[in-house]
C-alpha cells in the first residue's frame, strides 16, 4: 500500500527540475510520523539512534511504516516513532543524514545531513506578525490551487487546536489587499503553532511570505458571521489520542533527546 511519502517522492523523481514537487517531498517527511531505527532502548526521554556508516557519511534509518521497519530488520528491534519534524531538529548540526525506507519501498532514498539541515532550517522560518484593520473581505480568488491543498492538508492535522478556519480575500485600511485566514476559536496556547502551520502551508508551496495574513477570532464576533458568509472553510479534527501516549516521541511536547 502506498503512503503518502511514496507519492510525493514518485513525483519528485519523474520531475527532476520541479521545485514544487521537491517541497511537497519534503513536507511531506516533516508532516509523517517516522520509525526510527534504535541502536538500544530508550532510557527516559533519551534515545540513541543506529548509525549507519554509507560511505564515509553516517545515517540513521527511519521508515514510514512499523512494517517497513519490520521488513527491513526481520527481527524485534527497538525504534522511536516521531515526526519527520522533530527528527530533523534533533540531527541538524550532527552531520547526519537520513536513509529513509531504505530497501523496502518506491521512496526509498538517501538524504544527506545539508538536506536535513535545509528542512529544519525551513521549519524553524517564524511568520512575522503585524497588524492591520480590515476595510473589506470577499470570497478568496487568485491563489493557486495547491496553496488551498496544502492548507487543507496542513489545517487536518492541526487537530483539536481550532473549531474552523476561514480563508477569505482581504482589502485593508491603507488600501492594500491580500487574504486572510482567520481561526475560529482557537485555543490560546496554540495559536502560535496554528500561525507556524500556515506559514509551512505557503512556504512548502512555493509561494512568498505575506500572500495570507492570519487572524483569531471567537464564533461570536460579527467578524465570524462575516467570514461565514464569503469565507472557504477548513474544518480542524478533533482530537485523536496515540495509541501508545507512553511511547518515546509520541508526546508532540515532550520530545525525545539524542544521546
Amino acid at each position: 500500500m502506498k503512503t503518502d511519502i511514496d507519492t510525493a517522492h514518485a513525483v519528485m523523481m519523474a520531475a527532476p527540475d520541479d521545485d514544487a514537487a521537491r517541497l511537497k517531498f519534503y513536507e511531506r517527511v516533516a508532516d509523517s510520523e517516522l520509525f526510527l531505527l534504535l541502536a538500544g532502548e530508550p532510557e527516559g526521554d533519551q534515545i540513541e539512534p543506529e548509525l549507519f556508516e554509507i560511505g564515509d557519511q553516517s545515517y540513521v534509518l527511519v521508515f514510514d511504516r512499523e512494517e517497513r521497519l519490520a521488513d527491513f530488520t526481520s527481527r524485534a528491534v527497538p525504534y522511536a516513532a516521531l515526526p519527520g519534524r522533530a527528527l530533523a531538529g534533533m540531527l541538524t548540526g550532527q552531520d547526519i543524514g537520513l536513509a529513509l525506507n531504505l530497501e523496502v519501498a518506491p521512496s526509498s532514498m538517501m538524504i544527506p545531513p545539508e538536506g536535513v539541515v535545509w528542512l529544519a532550517e525551513t521549519l524553524e522560518n517564524k511568520p512575522t506578525e503585524e497588524q492591520a484593520r480590515l476595510a473589506e473581505i470577499s470570497p478568496p480568488v487568485g491563489l493557486p490551487e495547491n496553496v488551498i491543498t496544502s492548507l487543507d492538508r496542513k489545517l487536518a492535522i492541526a487537530a483539536g487546536r481550532a473549531r474552523f478556519a476561514y480563508l477569505a480575500a482581504a482589502t485593508y485600511a491603507d488600501g492594500g489587499k491580500g487574504h486572510v485566514l482567520a481561526f475560529i476559536d482557537a485555543v490560546p496556547q496554540a495559536e502560535t503553532a496554528l500561525v507556524q502551520a500556515a506559514g509551512e502551508a505557503l512556504t512548502f508551496s512555493g509561494i512568498e511570505a505575506g500572500v495570507i495574513d492570519v487572524l483569531f477570532c471567537g464564533s461570536q464576533d460579527a467578524l465570524a458571521d462575516r467570514l461565514a458568509k464569503v469565507g472557504l472553510r477548513f474544518d480542524l479534527p478533533d482530537v485523536v489520542q496515540p495509541n501508545a501516549p507512553g511511547a518515546p516521541g509520541m508526546d508532540p511536547n515532550k520530545p525525545p533527546r539524542l544521546h
